[in-house]
């Protein structure tokens, strides 16, 4: 999986498609990310203790890698993921402007 844990996504597609957002997790075995305000879910949640608070909190739900891209840190636009020897280590890079992530 290209896509990795705090990188910046846009989504492609879906209700939320165009939104930009911070990765939070990544979950390479079942190809899904979370990504920081993108497919929110209203879940209601009980108060467990009697320090919690009960009602119903919003919460980030996974999506399919496929549907986001990469954003370049260095030009700001979505691109592929390019792989390339950097002395001897592997590293990520941008297909538009060639730089490392």
């Amino acid at each position: 999986m290209n896509i990795k844990t705090n990188d910046t996504v846009v989504v492609l597609s879906g209700k939320d498609k165009g939104k930009q957002g911070k990765v939070l997790s990544a979950d390479p075995e079942g190809r899904k990310v979370i990504v920081e305000g993108v497919n929110v879910a209203k879940r209601h949640q009980k108060a467990r203790r009697q320090d919690e608070q009960s009602g119903i909190i919003k919460k980030e739900t996974p999506i399919y890698v496929s549907k986001v891209m990469l954003v370049c840190p260095k030009c700001g636009k979505p691109t592929r993921v390019a792989h390339k020897m950097d002395g001897d280590k592997k590293v990520r890079a941008c297909k538009k402007c060639g730089a490392a992530i």
